[in-house]
């Protein structure tokens, strides 16, 4: 039986050397379900723009829980009472908030698992984990949830500024080289304090709340929603609906079984069983990877090309633009390609689509960022800020766009 050392460090890119907090923490990383993170990318198919951008779920999980160590040690200096067990149930939160995402991220929500989210497979993860913790996770699931009497420490693990947020902005802009997206994470909590159990920032921070506003536009709009990337993550989408059709069909591709799994079977929340969990557990990056090598070779004229498309990253065109696609373009492109390969219009659709993408930096209604005055008042930071550039973050901005062959 081996035993390992559990107060081991982590040695950073972003932050430095990383602590684990307790042995509970460390056998929660130790675990395989945790440890697959290591093969979901965090930004999915962004390296295909940003070739830095290869750094995975891991990464983030671990940085977020630094974060929250340092958020916890802030809050206390300021005389804010957090119990031992509030403070394990934060580390454990956060820690998992990501458990549940599949290969590349987000593909999979949109493609072969329908109707569940990542939030929701992170819960079923949390709850199972919990049962092979004899219920050590019960707090962290009530927090993570919501739930929790105390909504500031609800706020640290999911706002509109989280510890997710702070840690994320910051290394994806690490990673990508973006320097406009870096925002400094702990200026940021250092400013954190609690009023009526809701989680505030003291007005010295009102700045770097700002700026930490306008990186997160930056990000989304140069970053997150860059058109190649969309391109690509839509292809991704694609090639997996393709992949499940074929299969239902009767068509038999090269897959891992649990890959294979996903493409024989419907799933959705309400048949997400614990054998769904555990054979999603086995589920990560490399599975689509090595299936899309494979079928890139394939008959199917339709998978073929878009595996094609994306190993070589010979990606579709894509134009912006600010108002909605007209239908008579997209008809324009779809006769275009079925004369050129003599296919129908349903499978020229599979290359020609149109879609929008909106961002809104800072959402006023939703959690809202609130400043404390010297005065001892509370208010949003629309209304504190002097910035008229915070109000207009406020509005969504909606941008549509057309996806068709070179």
């Amino acid at each position: 039986m081996k035993t390992n050392n559990k107060l081991k460090i982590f040695n950073d890119p972003i932050y430095g050397f990383i602590t684990i907090p307790n042995s509970d923490i460390f056998d929660l990383i130790e675990h395989r379900y945790f440890q697959r993170l290591r093969r979901i990318s965090q930004m999915g198919l962004s390296y295909l723009v940003y070739p830095g951008a290869h750094h995975t779920r891991f990464h983030h999980a671990i940085g977020c829980m630094h974060l929250m160590q340092k958020a916890v040690n802030v809050l206390r200096f300021k005389e804010v009472s957090i119990s031992e067990a509030e403070e394990k149930a934060l580390y454990i939160a956060i820690l998992l908030h990501d458990i549940g995402h599949g290969p590349f991220s987000h593909a999979m929500e949109h493609s072969i698992v329908n109707g569940i989210s990542h939030e929701e497979i992170s819960m079923r993860f949390m709850e199972k984990l919990n049962q092979e913790f004899n219920g050590s996770l019960t707090l962290a699931i009530q927090i993570f949830k919501g739930n929790y009497h105390r909504p500031f420490l609800c706020e640290l693990i999911s706002s509109q500024f989280d510890m997710d947020r702070a840690d994320y902005l910051k290394r994806d802009s690490f990673y990508t080289g973006v320097a406009e997206g870096n925002i400094n994470s702990e200026r940021l909590i250092t400013m954190l304090n609690v009023v009526d159990d809701k989680l505030v920032v003291e007005e010295k921070g009102i700045y770097s709340v700002e700026k930490f506003l306008v990186a997160r536009r930056f990000m989304y709009w140069q970053v997150y929603l860059h058109k190649t990337g969309l391109v690509a993550e839509q292809l991704l989408t694609r090639v997996l609906k393709r992949a499940k059709e074929l299969t239902n069909a009767g068509v038999h591709l090269r897959a891992s079984d649990a890959l294979d799994f996903f493409l024989k079977n419907e799933i959705t929340a309400k048949n997400f069983d614990d054998n769904t969990l555990e054979i999603f557990s086995r589920l990560d990056d490399t599975d689509i990877m090595a299936a899309m090598k494979d079928w890139q070779y394939h008959d199917d004229f339709i998978l073929k090309n878009l595996c094609e498309m994306i190993i070589n990253r010979e990606l579709l065109k894509i134009k912006l633009k600010n108002k909605p696609i007209k239908a008579s373009t997209l008809n324009k492109h779809i006769s275009s390609l079925t004369e050129r390969y003599n296919i129908s219009n349903e499978d020229a659709k599979y290359f020609v689509f149109t879609d929008e993408i909106s961002n809104q930096a800072y959402q006023s209604k939703k959690q809202n960022i609130k400043i404390l005055q010297k005065t001892g008042k509370v208010v949003d930071i629309t209304k504190a800020s002097d910035q008229f550039s915070i109000k207009a973050l406020s509005k969504p901005v909606t941008k549509y766009y057309i996806c068709y062959p070179k």
